[in-house]
């Protein structure tokens, strides 16, 4: 028996529930095919969205009408924006989520989804005829053919777990792993090689004593991630704690590493660098005496908490000896101990922008089978595969967003121009333009995008509408009015920043980095009115305006940048062209250039090896 869908998506993680979520809204008949129903967008690591750079992808995310900013809102426990201290361009949101609700929620929304349908089973092989994907077929035999497939696996694929010398495979704590699909596309041709990722212990927050610990709270203005208005407020956000280790855990910690998996060669992945493991801190930085610890709650109705910082794969023995070394934790008990996992992924370079495989027509890899870490960079490459096998369906212009337009464009740029060699993470240094890839303007950047190719509502475009038309009214209001020294300079004086002597125009004072634009809205004549207009969006929209305002002289400057290398985008290299032929660029730039084959001139431009005299040799061939 077949049953024919027109997009199939394989994995119901982050990645798979933004891809199948997007195909359907913009009216393909979508089954997503998961392991576990109860499970879909699971949170395997610590429970919590955004951060630096990864913030900005989920409000890219929902400004295009996608859903991990929505579901963050609502089983959100805890906001932070991160790096006020610095400039608007670092400035990321960060939200503490209630693992189950976040799940319950996306189920909710996956369910009620029109066009999109679930199956719960493991997929084991995908069906290709003439060099396009077909199909999938299951572990029990049950074939479902589709227009389009995308894989989106995660740590399933080939997944083993080790704690300590223990290994056991699965793709998380208590759930299996999915055979057959990397040894398939190995086969076939595919490129695949193995990474490792892991997580801490998870404690009982009645065993801990919070009170040897520094409190942290969430911020009380800007609870929100999504654009979209009518966010249900956070009735009582739930503190996290630090605390660190000291020489005395390490101790414990290295009385461990001679059953160490990662230490005796048994972990052959490939672990992420900026995420390291607890025994790996004590390794690498032996000259430090302590690492900071974050206790995270796990959510409101748990004493679950999450211990960010300790990720192992130590024995359990030394794990629990070492967290009872900790200042809170010395009387700790653990729901179960961390553990390092080893799966297959996909080297991404086989992959066109789209995130479509060079390999297999119509079939797309998304999330951590692409080398990723992370929920975030995972979701967005869903949504970009999900949109993108849409609009082939249909025959479209191909859905690809450039490095001067997103971090999700970023993402993907370098994933599938630079490969990886290690678990991919995204950081803001990554993004070139990242002053003008700020989380406050993401709906700015990309809901238009959305709304025409069919996944933003007209709602989401109204919103934004209104945002920019008050926007414009704050700047103009500024522009227009002007304040007297009577009037201004005790406010000036109170802020540590030089009086004036003549009347100037408030937008003047407005650029001062000193000044907060909704106080000097209240000095300015009719002020009050404006503020009473904008008073349901008054932090969002001021804040939007006041960045506009103060950074134009930058922001102008970057969109000049981005504008000249945009132009290099715009050369494209034929798809037959032969680097074997171009005897005149160097060995290593033919090699690399025909391995990834750049799209244009500017992806050329950023493969490592190949230098700016083989782009130049490129050109020239290409006569221009």
């Amino acid at each position: 028996m077949d049953f024919r869908y027109d997009i199939i998506v394989v994995g119901g993680g982050h990645a798979g529930c933004e891809a199948a979520h997007a195909a359907a809204v913009m009216g393909a008949r979508t089954l997503l095919i998961t392991m576990d129903m109860t499970k879909l967008a699971q949170m395997s690591c610590n429970p919590a969205m955004g951060g630096i750079a990864k913030g900005q992808i989920v409000r890219e995310i929902d400004a295009l009408g996608g859903l991990s900013g929505l579901i963050t809102d609502r089983s959100m426990i805890q906001f932070r924006m991160l790096n006020r201290s610095k400039g608007p361009a670092m400035w990321s949101p960060r939200a503490q989520c209630d693992r189950q609700k976040f799940t319950n929620e996306w189920r909710r929304e996956i369910e009620n989804t029109d066009n999109l349908f679930i199956w719960q089973e493991q997929a084991q092989k995908v069906i290709v005829e003439n060099g396009r994907v077909i199909g999938v077929e299951t572990i029990f035999g049950t074939r479902f053919l589709a227009n389009s497939v995308i894989l989106t696996n995660g740590t399933f694929l080939n997944g083993l777990m080790h704690v300590g010398f223990k290994r056991m495979k699965g793709g998380r704590s208590g759930e299996q792993a999915s055979d057959g699909l990397s040894d398939q596309l190995a086969e076939i041709g595919f490129t695949v090689q193995r990474m490792k990722t892991g997580t801490s212990a998870r404690i009982d927050g009645r065993s801990i004593d919070f009170s040897l610990m520094t409190e942290q709270k969430g911020d009380e203005e800007g609870k929100k991630f999504s654009f979209l208005s009518g966010k249900e407020e956070i009735a009582s956000q739930k503190s996290c704690f630090i605390t660190h280790t000291n020489e005395a855990v390490h101790e414990e910690l290295r009385k461990g590493l001679e059953y160490s998996p990662l230490f005796k060669g048994i972990i052959k992945g490939r672990g992420p660098r900026y995420c390291p493991s607890i025994e790996d801190k004590i390794v690498t930085f032996k000259e430090r005496d302590a690492h900071q610890l974050f206790i995270e709650p796990e959510g409101n109705d748990t004493n679950e908490y999450y211990v960010n910082g300790f990720a192992s794969s130590l024995p359990l023995e030394a794990q629990l000896n070492a967290l009872r070394k900790v200042k809170g934790l010395e009387k700790v008990e653990i729901f179960r101990p961390g553990y390092a996992i080893e799966y297959d992924f996909f080297q991404p370079t086989q992959l066109k922008h789209t995130l479509e495989t060079k390999r297999i027509k119509k079939l797309y890899f998304a999330g951590q089978i692409n080398g990723t870490t992370g929920y975030e960079e995972a979701a967005a490459q869903g949504l970009m595969a999900g949109i993108n096998a849409v609009l082939k369906m249909r025959e479209k212009e191909e859905f690809i967003l450039g490095r001067e337009e997103s971090y999700i464009g970023v993402l993907i740029d370098d994933l599938v121009t630079k490969g990886v060699d290690e678990p991919y993470r995204m950081f803001t240094s990554r993004a070139e333009y990242r002053i003008l890839l700020r989380q406050d303007n993401a709906d700015e950047r990309l809901t238009r995008k959305g709304y025409e190719i069919g996944l933003a509502d007209v709602e989401r475009v109204k919103i934004l509408e209104e945002k920019e038309k008050l926007k414009r009214e704050i700047i103009e209001f500024l522009s227009e009015n002007s304040v007297e020294p009577e009037e201004i300079n005790s406010f000036l004086e109170a802020l540590g920043t030089n009086t004036i002597k003549q009347k100037v125009k408030a937008i003047t004072i407005a650029a001062r980095p000193q000044v907060e634009l909704r106080d000097l809205i209240e000095k300015v004549k009719e002020g009050a009115k404006l503020l009473d207009k904008i008073s349901k969006r008054s932090e969002e929209i001021s804040e939007s305006a006041e960045i506009s305002i103060k950074y134009e002289g930058y922001i102008q400057r970057e969109k000049l940048v981005a504008e000249k290398i945009k132009r290099l985008d715009n050369l494209k290299i034929p798809e037959d062209i032969n680097y074997g032929e171009l005897i005149s660029i160097s060995t290593e730039g033919r090699q690399k250039l025909a391995k990834i084959k750049p799209v244009n001139i500017g992806q050329a431009c950023r493969i490592s090896g190949v230098s700016p005299s083989d782009v130049n040799i490129l050109l020239m061939y290409l006569g221009r």
